[in-house]
């Protein structure tokens, strides 16, 4: 017997106990309300997703070609209709998430207007946004599910059992998302307070960067300061704290090493041992060797193998790193990671490079056989040059002949059609295929995709609306493609919850319902 038949039950049991009280509540009626609610709180959502992204973990490790995905989405509408549309044209969510990118709150979300990524928007501002999406998606359930119940009440007696199967087994629009807490906002207990309120609105998985929270910068920019290891470690833990206080036992923390780019740190590791976690941090310093009657003043200088070290100090008073070493620091940093709590990795690179990418898992796979990653296939990247440079670079290797092309001006609109951009579009193609297969990338994310998105179609529509297309500029560019390609919110007093409400006040007041979705209705039209 299904969920929803053993709640009709249910709610006929206490209504007989009840007595004449109850006359009015029709069982049914309350256990549709109880399907269209699936999830009661955001700590429900957590459990729930954090379940669905360890299986998919699992499955990764067993075949690689189970890659997961998502998109970035700023808003709740945005998320809703991604997963609407993921389940229209796939029937089925299965290795599909969502992702909250930091970098969208910044610039759309914050009170102070547009900001840069650098944490500087309200650190509450994120978990507002994880509830409103989860908010937005339960929505989508409730009115998938009171379409099909309308369907079911409609229907002759020999349908109706097709569509209570569809009922029975409804597939929620609710789906894990991999929230950004940037650097944790302060320190580790101002992380720990915060991850509680990213889970609390349903995050069952928080990506957190190794960088300086007050000198944060967004991974594709420059002037990026990361911390020492116990630093990093205390803020993995602190939030590991924060999933078992709230009895999400398999919750998923990302753990984001910018060192690939950074070439700055704050502080001097913590060392009491040789070859420990700090005097490994400490070893790629770039530092002159001094005598002791050669110091400054205010000089500071480390021991390291018997001799005195003068690390390179700018006038920020930031230590600068040993050029080179960004790899390696990159691959212990993960390693470390993943040896103190963190489940996932993320590697911010320069370039979408699966050679790069690939050799920096495989030194980390030396010690931790089944890291896996998540990417970032970022808008930062110029993916049409990059990939057609690389074409160039392969072709050239091999002996092929590539006189025609000039390398830096590949991006040209003359080589669309030529051998070398068709060769490059197959890469971008089969980029998270391939880099799941090769790399180990388990999760594929574009982080601002919905940002840019809304930019191009809003570009386009003001050309025409306000240019000589008029009116025909909307109906010809957005609603005769919405109705054409059946996008749900071509009916958006439908998609905003007109019948959902309606369905209500038939529940609450019966015949003497004054409902919305009658014959005069323009939705009708659609």
């Amino acid at each position: 017997m299904s969920q929803y038949q053993d709640d009709i039950k249910a709610v006929a049991t206490l209504k007989e106990q009840q007595g004449a009280a109850w006359n009015a509540i029709n069982p049914e009626s309350a256990a549709r309300m109880r399907a269209q609610n699936k999830f009661k709180t955001g700590l429900d959502i957590a459990r729930y997703t954090a379940k669905i992204m360890r299986a998919d973990m699992e499955a990764y490790d067993q075949d690689p070609s189970k890659y997961t995905q998502s998109l970035g989405c700023w808003h709740g509408f945005i998320g809703q209709q991604k997963m609407i549309s993921i389940k229209k044209h796939f029937n089925s969510t299965d290795r599909r998430y969502l992702y909250l990118s930091g970098w969208m709150v910044a610039a759309l979300r914050s009170e102070f207007g547009p900001l840069p990524d650098q944490s500087m928007h309200e650190k509450t501002a994120v978990s507002a946004l994880i509830k409103e999406l989860y908010t937005f998606l339960r929505q989508a359930d409730a009115r998938e599910l009171g379409g099909l119940f309308r369907q079911l009440d409609a229907a002759p007696a020999a349908e109706k059992a097709a569509i209570q199967a569809k009922i029975d087994n409804h597939v929620t629009h609710v789906v894990p998302i991999i929230a950004d807490i940037d650097a944790g906002f302060g320190n580790a207990e101002a992380t720990y307070l915060l991850a509680k309120q990213f889970i609390e609105a349903g995050a069952c998985c928080i990506q957190i960067e190794n960088q300086v929270s007050d000198e944060k910068q967004c991974g594709h920019q420059d002037g990026k300061v990361t911390v020492p290891h116990e630093d990093f470690l205390a803020k993995i833990r602190a939030i590991r704290y924060a999933f078992l206080e709230l009895g999400v036992d398999d919750g998923i923390i990302v753990a984001r090493t910018d060192s690939l780019g950074a070439g700055l740190t704050k502080q001097i590791a913590v060392t009491t041992t040789p070859g420990d976690l700090g005097d490994q941090y400490n070893s790629f310093l770039d530092c002159d060797e001094v005598s002791a009657d050669a110091l400054g003043n205010g000089d500071v200088i480390i021991k390291r193998d018997g001799k005195l070290l003068r690390p390179k100090r700018l006038p920020s008073n930031l230590f600068q790193f040993r050029p080179g070493t960004g790899e390696a620091r990159c691959v212990l940093d993960c390693i470390t990671s993943l040896q103190n709590g963190a489940d996932l990795l993320w590697i911010e690179t320069e370039k979408p490079h699966i050679g790069q990418i690939g050799g920096m898992v495989s030194e980390i796979r030396k010690v931790i056989p089944n890291a896996k990653l998540v990417y970032n296939n970022s808008p930062s990247f110029n993916w049409t040059l990059n990939f057609r440079q690389q074409a160039y670079d392969t072709m050239k290797a091999a002996g092929q002949d590539v006189s025609n092309y000039e390398r830096s001006q590949l991006m040209s609109v003359e080589y669309d059609d030529t051998v070398l951009a068709k060769v490059a579009d197959e890469k971008i193609r089969t980029f998270q295929a391939d880099a799941a297969r090769e790399a180990g990338i388990f999760h594929h994310l574009i982080t601002l995709p919905t940002y840019h998105t809304a930019a191009l179609s809003t570009d386009n529509l003001a050309k025409d609306y306000f240019g000589d297309q008029g009116m025909l500029g909307y109906v010809a560019g957005v609603q005769r493609k919405e109705i054409r390609q059946g996008i749900a919110c071509v009916k958006h007093q439908n998609m905003s919850g007109s019948d959902i409400g309606d369905d209500h006040k038939d529940y609450f007041s019966g015949e003497a319902a004054l409902k919305a979705a009658g014959k005069d209705n323009t939705m009708n039209q659609f």
